[in-house]
């Protein structure tokens, strides 16, 4: 029997990484009893291998916890644990959708950092009921009132009411569980109305096909029922339904308000769209919920099995991955040198490295990606803008009038004795100061605009580098702007590499293309014949090495004797030579592309 909305609480726990957000989740699991000593883990709701070897959580996952509150009232806790890194807000926006509170975890020894920031301002868009949560007071260097006031100064939430907790040892999460009871709204909508369910999750289930997470909005969810789903209009009957409690737990219906999945043999992936409203087949349906606005990737890079052959499990692979992650894309792609593979687009270059992760774990897969590149506005000389997110498609550059690069939004907390260093930093990386003011005597927040692909790469690892690990960023994309920018094409004899073509800003052209040959002619095999592997803008070459050629010792049979004799013989190898160079190709191997693809950027 559904709990009745008036006794249901549905929140979130967001946070900077490794502020405490899975630990606590942890605590809130043990007080409220739905975990025994046995199956008792850490970070019990980070499920995925890779969540629990990089220490992060990568996905949102769900648990219904059942509290009886000081007054005795049985309440039902959704919670829904989120990921803390820049790269997964999409994860983050669609978990607030379905909450009407959330626990703004803080680590009080560190105070604010800047996803704290990102995470509590998405909450409050989203009208949720935020609680400040400041965690780790056991330590010794925890500074609580200096914590409470940078919350109130920079973020803008009253801490009068700020919860003291450890998430460590327990201390204060009895009154985190009775401040959700008594702060946190209960859901809104209509028990006896028309069915209304928000999908906020999806995943692939080998036994039972694509599997959606719910929130109930208005009406009732049953088994046996007919479903349809409004954005594609596909119809299916209700198989199975549950809820995470904290493991899958069978129910026979989901009310108003309540979290749960919903299994009913959906065989297309493309049926469970994150976002998309769920309503029943045999009445009139009503208006479509709002969803989500659908998320841009902001990194494309290629991904192309080793082995050719692998093509269409590559292909299922990313399909059913995507379900589970719809903030990633991908078409089919081809290379020259690589073969039949998919371009993708990813929200950041950790996403990049997951999504790649996951393919080679969870589908046995071997994969070779390309060097990860942003989307391009080139402007052509005839008027038309064309969007580019393969830098080898690029226009020829006497086509082009300028090229337009995305720019974005970065905002970098670090301690004041580190300001010369990331400032510096910033400017290296053709940044543009925007603010610099103090959240506290010795906590600077600095704002600046920087070309999103200055910093794809290392950046965050400068960063960390010149700040001894204590600064923390957060970045958001503004738009385009137009740079001197160019397109530098890697040559090999004369043949353009399609996978190893760049765009790099005009001054750092030639150190670029210079680097980008010397680490290829330390990977191409040695031919019977000279090799000349260049870097070149359009038509003019900026750089240039040669692969010596491999020599045979034509005159070592020649033992004194005539000197003409061994002049014949090399003069007869060199027009050899010269003749192969004209009809030879450099086939250049996989793990060359593999190792120089791996070069620093």
């Amino acid at each position: 029997m559904p709990s009745p909305p008036s006794l249901i609480r549905n929140f979130s726990i967001i946070a900077h990484v490794d502020h405490g957000k899975s630990t606590l989740a942890d605590r809130l699991l043990e007080v409220t009893g739905v975990l025994s000593e046995r199956e008792r883990v850490d970070q019990f709701l980070d499920r995925l291998p890779i969540e629990r070897e990089r220490g992060i959580t990568i996905k949102s996952q769900t648990v219904r916890l059942p509290y009886k509150a000081a007054d005795g009232t049985v309440y039902q806790l959704n919670l829904i644990d989120t990921p803390g890194h820049v790269d997964f807000h999409y994860e983050v926006r669609c978990a607030l959708a379905a909450c009407e509170g959330a626990l703004l975890v803080v680590d009080a020894t560190q105070g604010v950092e800047a996803q704290t920031l990102a995470n509590a301002y998405s909450a409050i868009e989203s009208n949720l009921e935020v609680i400040p949560v400041l965690n780790k007071t056991d330590l010794p260097s925890v500074d609580v009132e200096k914590t409470r006031r940078e919350i109130e100064d920079v973020v803008g939430l009253s801490c009068a009411d700020a919860l003291e907790v450890s998430a460590k040892t327990g201390l204060g999460v009895g009154a985190i569980l009775e401040a959700l009871v008594s702060r946190v709204p209960s859901p809104k909508g209509d028990p006896s109305g028309p069915l209304r369910a928000l999908v906020f999750d999806s995943w692939y289930d080998a036994y039972r096909g694509a599997m959606v997470m719910v929130r109930v909005v208005d009406g009732t969810l049953r088994k046996g029922q007919k479903i349809k789903m409004l954005a594609t209009g596909s119809e299916y009957e209700v198989v199975d339904l549950g809820v995470m409690s904290p493991n899958a737990t069978s129910v026979s219906e989901l009310g108003t308000g309540e979290v749960g999945y919903v299994a009913a043999n959906i065989r297309s992936v493309k049926d469970t769209g994150t976002g998309d409203t769920i309503v029943e087949a045999s009445k009139t349906p009503p208006p479509a919920l709002p969803g989500f606005r659908k998320v841009k990737p902001m990194v494309f890079a290629g991904i192309f099995p080793t082995d050719n052959a692998d093509y269409d499990a590559l292909r299922d692979a990313l399909e059913k991955l995507h379900l589970n992650d719809p903030a990633f894309a991908f078409e089919p792609d081809t290379s020259e040198a690589l073969g039949f593979g998919f371009r993708c687009g990813f929200l950041g270059l950790l996403h990049m490295e997951i999504v790649q992760e996951r393919l080679e774990r969870d589908y046995d897969l071997d994969l070779i990606s390309t060097a990860p590149s942003v989307m391009y506005r080139v402007h052509l000389l005839d008027g038309t803008v064309v969007e580019v997110e393969n830098p080898a498609r690029v226009p020829p550059a006497h086509k082009v009038e300028h090229i337009e690069e995305p720019l974005s939004r970065v905002v970098i907390h670090t301690p004041s004795a580190y300001v010369g260093a990331v400032l510096t930093l910033c400017e290296e990386r053709r940044g543009v100061q925007k603010s610099i003011s103090y959240s506290s005597t010795d906590r600077v927040i600095i704002t600046y605009e920087l070309p999103l692909a200055e910093i794809l790469f290392d950046f965050h690892d400068r960063l960390k580098s010149v700040s001894r690990g204590y600064a923390s960023m957060d970045y958001e994309v503004i738009g385009f702007g137009t740079s001197d920018l160019v397109k530098i094409d890697i040559l090999v004899n004369g043949e353009p590499l399609d996978a190893l073509a760049v765009i790099v800003h005009k001054d750092k052209s030639f150190t670029r293309g210079r680097d980008l040959c010397v680490k290829l002619k330390e990977l191409i095999p040695r031919q019977q014949f000279e090799v000349a592997v260049q870097a070149a803008i359009g038509s003019r070459v900026v750089a240039r090495v040669n692969v010596k050629a491999v020599r045979k010792d034509v005159i070592a049979k020649c033992y004194g004797g005539d000197i003409s004799r061994k002049r014949k013989l090399l003069e007869k190898q060199k027009k050899g030579k010269r003749r192969m160079k004209q009809v030879g190709s450099v086939e250049i191997p996989q793990d060359a592309f593999l190792a120089i693809l791996k070069v620093d950027n």
